[in-house]
């Protein structure tokens, strides 16, 4: 059910989402489906939460994999970001738009806690001479441009090539940041 609501947001978006529809692609019976979400609002909760943890999961693994170097993890974390968001636009798209839904929900803050929490270790470890403000700041500057210009990114369709161009651009310029803060 819940791979026929993603082809159905992708493919409809959030205005024309039912559950009728999701109920129609997955092939049951719109009773069916309301066993399992009782509204299209927990159907897109649902995914939302499910694409909050896969990022948490994804951030957290390539971050705290001490076998690597920092800067070599922030540039897996680059890219593999930017090849995700561009290949979850369609998706992504609809469920900002179905966002007030869900924004303020436990999840939504547990999620944003625990990415916060590793980005702060990661950046206790890549810059370890730094003071704390300045590791919060760089840590919160390189979240939010990451998400930001992911989002902006991947709003066009994007070629295998063109997108490992631009992380490696965007991974370039983390890591010559990241850089001069050492040398401070």
């Amino acid at each position: 059910m819940l791979e026929a609501a993603v082809q159905v947001l992708a493919k409809e978006g959030a205005q024309r989402f039912t559950t009728a529809r999701v109920a129609e692609k997955a092939g049951v019976s719109v009773g069916s489906l309301y066993q399992y979400f009782p509204n299209k609002a927990a159907i897109l909760f649902r995914l939302q939460s499910d694409e909050w943890r896969q990022t948490t999961d994804l951030m957290r693994t390539i971050l705290e994999d001490g076998a690597r170097p920092p800067f070599e993890r922030l540039r897996i974390l680059v890219h593999a970001f930017i090849r995700s968001e561009c290949e979850e636009a369609a998706v992504r798209g609809a469920l900002d738009d179905a966002a007030p839904l869900y924004r303020d929900a436990p999840e939504a803050r547990e999620a944003k806690a625990s990415g916060t929490h590793t980005i702060r270790l990661f950046m206790q470890e890549a810059l370890p001479e730094a003071p704390e403000t300045i590791r919060i700041l760089t840590g919160d500057l390189i979240t939010a441009t990451l998400s930001q210009v992911g989002k902006r990114f991947s709003e066009t369709p994007r070629t295998p090539a063109e997108i490992e161009a631009y992380a490696d651009a965007m991974a370039d310029m983390f890591c010559a940041y990241l850089a001069g803060l050492q040398r401070r």
